[in-house]
């Protein structure tokens, strides 16, 4: 059931969006063998409350902040127990009803609205209050440091993969990370989201964290392998990245002093290389002034960028992926494929340009080889 009743903007910047209800069975599957008679199961940010439908003998709370949905979910359900309230201000136990000594599961599909992404940018934003501790540029992770504050025992959430994947977002739950473990993980493609299905999907993991005081450092989520349909998995570690071949942003002060220097925009993850340029021809804040001595690596990333098609959902917030001994051995391809794309740069290579069949032939054995069961 759609939350038809709020406007657009206020969907994007409360995070209501309408969860499938077979990813909603998978989180109930995920969460089972843990319930018991004096568990407590709540959803802070429950919406229609979809995700509290299958609570067994358990307590079970629903908060969220919107009035209209809070009466909503109550006529769907009388053993759930409802109310309306900010679910990021003033968090304790107290406040929600829970039981000191009763053993806490947190389930749902909280907000995720990164104020900073340039998707929607131009409507979001935040007018509610929240604690100090839980303030962050992205709801999803406040909520996150939320459950952590509430001291849950295990919590089995959507959220971008993202929040694990990317180092930056990733120190950001330093608080959460130094004391939960994920001890599953399954990618989901934001496309299966109604609201989302036009825009360029993103990996969603619906994650299931342990509580644990030994926690979780980064190297544990670049070794651990995450659950994909149809597939043996996916672990961030068995790719080598472009990140230490090339500058991905600009650097300070480094502008362009010849002619003929060369410039490329900037890198954020594979999904911003989607809608993103790769080589330009004049300067600007956003544009990378290349060192030349790393030129073969920015060929690769423009072709790459024409072979996004071959890559599963869950890449998109990668960076992107290469193996630079395969690289080395088919970089004639490569070039002769971006001088057919960009003329202006044949100068700066002394080769001869290989014929279409050929680039496209060995293009297509170095993605599968890089991709193997991932290649689509």
């Amino acid at each position: 059931m759609s939350q038809a009743h709020l406007a657009y903007e206020s969907r994007v910047n409360l995070g209501s969006y309408y969860t499938p209800p077979e990813i909603v069975g998978t989180a109930w599957k995920m969460i089972a063998p843990y319930v018991r008679s004096q568990t407590t199961v709540i959803d802070s940010a429950c919406g229609y409350g979809d995700f509290l439908k299958h609570c067994g003998q358990a307590m079970t709370i629903g908060c969220d902040i919107d009035e209209t949905a809070i009466d909503v979910a109550k006529e769907s359900s009388n053993r759930v127990r409802f109310f309306q309230t900010n679910a990021l201000h003033n968090v304790s136990r107290t406040k929600f009803g829970i039981p000191e000594q009763s053993d806490l599961i947190v389930v749902g599909n909280p907000p995720y609205n990164d104020k900073t992404s340039l998707i929607r940018q131009s409507i979001k934003s935040v007018d509610f209050e929240i604690d100090d501790d839980l303030a962050c540029r992205d709801l999803g992770i406040s909520f996150l440091r939320s459950y952590n504050k509430l001291r849950a025992d295990l919590i089995c959430v959507l959220h971008p993969l993202s929040y694990l994947i990317k180092p930056t977002n990733f120190r950001l739950l330093k608080a959460f990370t130094a004391n939960y473990r994920l001890i599953e993980g399954l990618l989901i493609s934001s496309g299966e989201f109604p609201e989302s299905v036009k825009h360029t999907p993103f990996p969603i993991v619906l994650a299931l964290y342990q509580r644990d005081a030994q926690g979780m450092a980064y190297s544990f989520i670049r070794s651990f392998r995450f659950r994909v349909t149809d597939k043996n998995g996916f672990c961030l570690d068995e790719f080598d990245y472009i990140t230490g071949y090339l500058d991905k942003y600009p650097k300070k002060k480094n502008q362009p002093r010849y002619d003929d220097t060369l410039f490329f925009w900037t890198m954020r993850d594979i999904n911003a290389l989607k809608r993103n340029r790769t080589f330009v021809e004049s300067y600007s804040a956003n544009t990378i002034v290349l060192d030349r001595r790393k030129l073969d690596y920015y060929v690769y990333v423009d072709v790459f960028k024409r072979n996004l098609h071959r890559l599963p959902f869950y890449f998109g917030n990668c960076d992107v992926l290469i193996d630079d001994e395969l690289f080395r051995q088919y970089k004639s391809a490569f070039i002769s494929d971006t001088i057919s794309h960009h003329p202006f740069l044949k100068k700066h290579f002394q080769i001869k340009p290989l014929e279409k069949q050929r680039v496209e032939s060995e293009l297509d054995m170095y993605f599968k080889a890089l991709l193997g069961e991932h290649h689509v």
